[in-house]
C-alpha cells in the first residue's frame, strides 16, 4: 500500500533561540520510512536536528537561517508520497549577552591566529621539512595569497566568538563545544556587533559579486575561477566557495564541533570508535589482488580526475590559536587542532611512543559555523573548495587568475604553457617552482631538486600523478603551436583559451566516455543517460560527502609498488619504487628515465583489485610520508576524522538518501556486505549500524558486477557526475560550444594515442611483451588506433575574438587596431587588454554577420554525421545568401542609421576611420601610445595628446 499520511504537518511560527517540533506521520504496507528536507536538503539527527521513529522533526534553537518550507516524505517499496510546512522566526529587537566583550575578543583573536599562523610558516618554510606532519602541512598549504587570506578571516571570525563564549560561560547553561542543546547561540552577539565582527576579522573584504558583463568573453570561455559559468547563479562551481550538501551537517553541537569530539559522548548509546582502531582493524591489508581487467591506469585517471574538482583549503596553523603549542605535542581538541587519537596497544607506539596522530581541521567559510554575515544567524560550518567544480583542466592551467599567470608563458605571446627540463627525446618536463624550501626537498641526502609547478599543488603528491600532469602539459602546447600555425593572426591569449577549452574537453570526453563506463558499468552509465543539454537551474558544484568520503574510494585501488619499465616491459635498472619512495620525489623523474618507465608501469601492470578483506594497503596506512626516525601518517584514518570534522551523516543516513533500507542491525547490511566477518568487525567497532561512518562502509560494500563500486558509491556518484556534466555551460557536447566537426575531432580523444603514443618515445604499445596484458589495456581506456586530436581540418579561422566579434574573418581580413610606431609589434604592446578596450568602439558597429567559415572537405568521412552535415551545410547556405546580399549592396548603413555609399570613408570621429566596404562598414581605431609628459595636451584635428617642450 503507498504511504498515506495520518498526521500532516502545519505551518509554524516562532521566536529564534526557541525548540520547534514538527508532527508527521504515514501509514502503509510496508511501514513507510519518513524523511524530512529542506531546500531540497535532506535533514539528518544532529545537535541541530532530532527525528523520532514516528516521524516528528525537532529544530533546536531556531533562527532565521531555519526559515523556510520543510518537506516531510514517507517512501516504501511500493510508493511515496510528501507533504510540506512554512517555518517563519521572529528576531527580537535588543543587545546579546557577548556584546560588551567583542571589542577586546576580536584584537585577542586576531592576535592569537596570527601568532599561531606565522609560527606555523617559519617552522615550514624557514627549513626543510623533517616530519610527515610537515610534509602534510606543505603539501595543503594554499599557494595563492587571496587563498590565504580568506582562510586567515574565516579562523579570526570563528575564534572571536569562541573567546566571546569564553567570556560569557559562566552565565550560560554549557559552553560552545559541548554537546548540550539548550544553549542559544543566536543570543550570543547582536546583528550590529556580528557586522563588526566581520569587518575587523576581513570577512567582508572577501564577499565579492563577479562581473559577468563581458558577455563575448563569456559566452566562448570559462574564467579560470569558475564563476559566470552559470550566469544566473555566478558563484556556482566557482573556486574558493563552499562545498555543497547532500544532507545537512551532523556537528556534534549542531553548529561546529567536530561529530565524536572529545570520544566520551554517547552516539545511539556508543561511543565513536577511534579512526586508527577502524583502520588497523577493519581498512589496513598487507595482500592486494591484481585487477583481472584492469591496469593501474585506472586509480591514477581517477587521482588525476579529483585534483581537477575538489581540494579543501585545510587550517593554516598547526599550533593551537589558544597558546601556540603545536599540536602534534598537545594532543588535544583545541582549535585548530583535531589529532587521532592512538590507543595504547598500537603497533605504532608500543614502548612509550606519541599519544597521537597530526591532525588539524579544515578551514571554515567566513561566517559558517556561527552565524551568517548575511542573515545574522547561526549556520553550519562550512569548508572550502579551493579549486573550480567543474571539470575544466584546472589541475593544468589553476583555479584563480594568479595560478594561471604562474603556469603561462605570457613573455612568448604564443598561448603556451611554461616548459622545464628538455630531455634528450626532445620532450619538455614540468617547469620548477619557485620560492622557498618545498616538500621535495625533505631529505638534500636525496637530491636537492625542488618541486614542479602545475595547476593544481599536489602534481608532486606521487611521480606517477607527476606524470600525467607533464603530458597534459605537452598536450596544451602541442595543440597551442598548431593553432598558431593555422592562424598566425591570433593573439596569445587567443590561442591559449581555445587550447585550453580543446584540452578540458577532451578531459571530460575520456572521463565520460572511456573512464566512468569501467567504474559505473553499463548498469551505471544506463541509469546516467544521455546528454540532454546545459540546465542552468542544475548546481554543479561539488558535496561534500564525495570529496571527502565517496570520491577516496580510489585510495582501495592504488597498488603499494610503482612499476617502472623499460621499451620492452621490463623494469628499468634504477628498479621500481615504493609508494614512500615515490612520494614528493621529482628528482626521480628528472634523472631516473623521465615520465616514460612510470607511464608504461600504469597501463602495462594490474591495478590493485577491492575485495572485502584487502582495502587499503599497508603503505598507506602504516608508512605514509614516512620519514627516518618519525611516526607516519595513516590515510584511513585521516579519511574517517576528515569525515567527522565536515560533520559528514553516517552511512545509515546515505543509505536512506540512495533508497536503500534503513539498517536497524548489521544483518540488514548483508546485501550490501555480504562478508560475515566484515559485517562482525564493524559490529565490535560501531555497536550500532546508525554510528558507521560514511567512506569506511563505501569501501566494504561488495561492488556490482561489472563495476569498481558498492550501491550506496553508485548512487553518489550518479548523482555527482550527473550535475557536473548537465550545469556545466561549457559541457563539451552542448550545442554551441563546438562546431559539429569539432566535436568529431574532441571525441577521438583517447589516453592512448592522443595522450601516450603521441607523446611517448618506444611506447612499445603494439610490442609482443604487451600481448600478454591486453586484458589490463581492455576496451576503450586506451585507444592504440585513434588519432590524436588534429585542429587543422576544423579549428583555422573559426574563433571570433571580442575585438572583431561580428565580422566575417575571411572577408575582413582581420583588420588590427592601428599602431603608433613606438608599438609597431605584438611583443612591443603594454597591454593587450588596453587595445581591447580602445577597440570597444568598432565591436559598437553591431554587424550582424556570420562567425563560421565551413570547410566542406572537413565532414568527409565520418558516416555517423549525416544529420549534423545535413543541418550545417544548410546553415552555411544560409550565411551565402546573406553574403551575396551584402555584396550586391550599393551602401553601407551605419549605426545612426545612415548610409555611406560603396567605397566611400569616413571619419567617424579622431580617432575612427572607417569604410564601407562589400556592404560592411570597417572600422580602424588609433591607439594612442602612452604619454612621457605629466600634461600632455589634446590638439584638434588629432586623435592623440601630444607633449609640448617649453624652454
Amino acid at each position: 500500500v503507498t504511504p498515506v499520511f495520518t498526521t500532516s504537518p502545519t505551518d509554524v511560527a516562532s521566536v529564534a533561540g526557541r525548540d520547534v517540533q514538527i508532527l508527521c506521520s504515514a501509514q502503509g504496507e510496508p511501514t513507510p520510512i519518513i524523511t524530512w528536507s529542506k531546500d531540497g536538503v535532506q535533514l539528518t539527527e544532529s545537535g541541530k536536528f532530532h527525528l523520532t521513529s514516528e516521524g516528528f522533526l525537532t529544530i533546536r534553537d531556531v533562527g532565521p537561517a531555519d526559515q523556510g518550507r520543510y518537506e516531510c516524505i514517507a517512501r516504501n517499496s511500493i510508493g511515496h508520497a510528501s507533504t510540506n510546512m512554512l517555518l517563519s522566526v521572529h528576531v527580537p529587537e535588543g543587545n546579546r549577552t557577548g556584546d560588551s566583550f567583542v571589542e577586546s575578543s576580536i584584537q585577542e583573536a586576531i592576535f592569537s591566529v596570527d601568532s599561531a599562523i606565522n609560527s606555523t610558516r617559519r617552522e615550514l618554510f624557514d627549513r626543510n621539512p623533517r616530519t610527515p606532519n610537515d610534509l602534510l602541512a606543505l603539501f595543503r598549504y594554499p599557494r595563492d595569497p587571496f587563498t590565504v587570506e580568506r582562510a586567515r578571516a574565516g579562523e579570526i571570525f570563528e575564534r572571536t566568538l569562541q573567546i566571546i563564549q569564553e567570556h560569557v560561560r559562566g552565565g550560560l547553561k554549557v559552553d560552545m563545544n559541548g554537546t548540550a542543546y539548550n544553549y542559544h547561540y543566536n543570543n550570543l552577539v547582536s546583528p550590529y556587533y556580528l557586522d563588526l565582527i566581520a569587518n575587523l576579522s576581513g570577512c567582508t573584504a572577501h564577499r565579492h559579486v563577479p562581473n559577468c558583463s563581458d558577455i563575448c568573453f563569456h559566452r566562448r570561455y570559462r574564467t579560470q575561477d569558475g564563476t559566470c559559468n552559470n550566469l544566473q547563479h555566478p558563484m556556482w562551481g566557482a573556486s574558493l566557495t563552499a562545498f555543497e550538501r547532500l544532507l545537512k551537517p551532523v556537528y556534534e553541537n549542531g553548529f561546529s564541533a567536530p561529530r565524536g569530539l572529545g570520544g566520551a559522548a554517547l552516539h545511539n548509546g556508543h561511543q565513536l570508535p577511534l579512526p586508527r582502531v577502524i583502520s588497523t582493524t577493519l581498512v589496513g591489508t598487507e595482500t592486494v589482488t591484481p585487477d583481472d581487467r584492469y591496469s593501474h591506469l585506472l586509480m591514477q585517471w581517477g587521482q588525476f580526475l579529483d585534483h581537477d574538482m575538489d581540494l579543501t583549503v585545510a587550517a593554516l596553523s598547526q599550533a593551537r590559536f589558544s597558546d601556540g603549542r603545536p599540536c602534534s605535542e598537545a594532543c588535544t581538541d583545541d582549535p585548530p587542532c583535531f589529532p587521532i587519537a592512538v590507543p595504547p596497544d598500537d603497533p605504532r607506539v608500543r614502548g612509550g611512543g606519541a599519544r597521537c596522530m597530526f591532525f588539524i581541521r579544515s578551514s571554515p567559510v567566513c561566517g559558517s559555523g556561527m552565524t551568517s554575515l548575511l542573515m545574522n544567524s547561526v549556520f553550519p560550518r562550512e569548508q572550502i573548495n579551493q579549486l573550480t567544480s567543474y571539470i575544466d583542466a584546472s589541475n593544468v592551467y589553476g583555479s584563480t587568475e594568479r595560478e594561471s599567470a604562474e603556469v603561462r608563458d605570457l613573455a612568448s605571446q604564443r598561448g603556451l604553457l611554461k616548459q622545464g627540463v628538455i630531455q634528450r627525446s626532445g620532450k619538455s618536463l614540468l617547469p620548477f617552482a619557485t620560492g622557498p624550501p618545498t616538500e621535495c626537498m625533505r631529505d638534500e641526502r636525496e637530491s636537492p631538486i625542488p618541486c614542479f609547478l602545475a595547476g593544481d599543488q599536489r602534481a608532486n603528491e606521487q611521480v606517477a600523478l607527476t606524470a600525467l600532469h607533464t603530458l597534459w602539459l605537452r598536450e596544451h602546447n602541442r595543440i597551442a603551436t598548431e593553432l598558431l600555425r593555422l592562424n598566425p593572426h591570433w593573439d596569445g591569449d587567443t590561442i591559449y583559451h581555445e587550447a585550453r577549452k580543446i584540452v578540458g574537453a577532451q578531459m571530460q570526453h575520456i572521463t565520460y566516455a572511456h573512464w566512468l563506463p569501467k567504474i559505473l558499468g553499463d548498469v551505471g552509465m544506463k541509469r546516467m543517460g544521455d546528454y540532454r543539454g546545459y540546465d542552468p537551474n542544475v548546481n554543479g558544484g561539488i558535496f561534500n560527502s564525495f570529496a571527502t568520503a565517496a570520491f577516496r574510494f580510489g585510495h582501495t585501488l592504488i597498488n603499494p609498488v610503482l612499476h617502472r619499465l623499460n621499451e620492452n616491459f621490463q623494469p628499468i635498472p634504477e628498479g621500481h619504487l615504493s609508494l614512500r619512495q615515490a612520494f614528493f620525489s621529482p628528482y626521480r623523474v628528472v634523472n631516473e628515465g623521465g615520465i616514460d618507465p612510470l607511464l608504461r608501469g600504469l597501463f602495462g601492470v594490474a591495478g590493485k583489485m577491492r575485495v572485502p578483506a584487502e582495502l587499503l594497503n599497508l603503505e598507506l596506512t602504516e608508512k605514509l610520508f614516512h620519514m627516518a626516525h618519525t611516526v607516519a601518517l595513516d590515510l584511513a584514518a585521516m579519511n574517517i576524522q576528515r569525515g567527522r570534522d565536515h560533520a559528514i551523516p553516517p552511512y545509515n543516513d546515505f543509505r536512506v538518501f540512495c533508497n536503500l533500507t534503513a539498517a536497524a542491525d548489521f544483518e540488514h547490511l548483508r546485501n550490501e556486505i555480504k562478508n560475515p566477518d566484515v559485517r562482525e568487525k564493524l559490529r565490535r567497532l560501531y555497536g550500532t549500524p546508525l554510528n558507521i561512518d560514511l567512506w569506511p562502509a563505501l569501501i566494504a560494500e561488495d561492488i556490482i558486477p561489472s563495476t569498481r563500486v558498492g550501491p550506496s558509491l553508485m548512487c553518489l556518484f550518479l548523482t555527482q557526475f550527473s550535475r557536473l556534466r548537465d550545469g556545466d555551460r561549457f559541457w563539451y557536447e552542448s550545442p554551441g560550444v563546438f562546431t559539429p566537426a569539432q566535436l568529431t575531432q574532441i571525441k577521438q580523444a583517447s589516453l592512448a594515442r592522443v595522450l601516450l603514443c603521441g607523446k611517448m618515445k618506444n611506447i612499445g604499445i603494439n610490442t609482443k611483451s604487451l600481448s600478454r596484458l591486453i586484458n589490463f589495456i581492455h576496451g576503450n581506456f586506451l585507444h592504440p588506433h585513434m588519432p590524436p586530436v588534429n585542429p587543422a581540418a576544423t579549428w583555422k579561422s573559426w574563433v571570433s575574438d571580442c575585438r572583431t566579434r561580428g565580422q566575417f574573418r575571411a572577408i575582413s581580413g582581420h583588420f588590427r587596431t592601428r599602431r603608433s610606431t613606438e608599438f609597431s609589434f605584438p611583443e612591443d604592446q603594454p597591454s593587450r587588454r588596453k587595445q581591447k578596450r580602445a577597440s570597444s568602439l568598432r565591436n559598437r558597429e553591431k554587424l550582424s554577420n556570420a562567425t563560421i567559415e565551413g570547410d566542406a572537405g572537413s565532414f568527409g568521412g565520418y558516416k555517423n554525421f549525416v544529420l549534423d552535415v545535413h543541418n550545417t551545410i544548410a546553415s552555411l547556405r544560409n550565411q551565402i545568401r546573406v553574403l551575396e546580399s551584402r555584396l550586391s549592396r550599393e551602401h553601407c548603413v551605419t549605426t545612426d542609421g545612415g548610409r555611406q555609399s560603396e567605397g566611400s570613408s569616413w571619419d567617424k570621429d579622431e580617432c575612427t576611420k572607417c569604410q564601407c566596404k562589400d556592404g560592411q562598414v570597417m572600422c580602424l581605431i588609433e591607439t594612442c601610445p602612452q604619454a612621457t609628459c605629466p600634461n600632455p595636451v589634446k590638439m584638434a584635428g588629432q586623435c592623440c595628446p601630444v607633449c609640448h617642450e617649453y624652454p
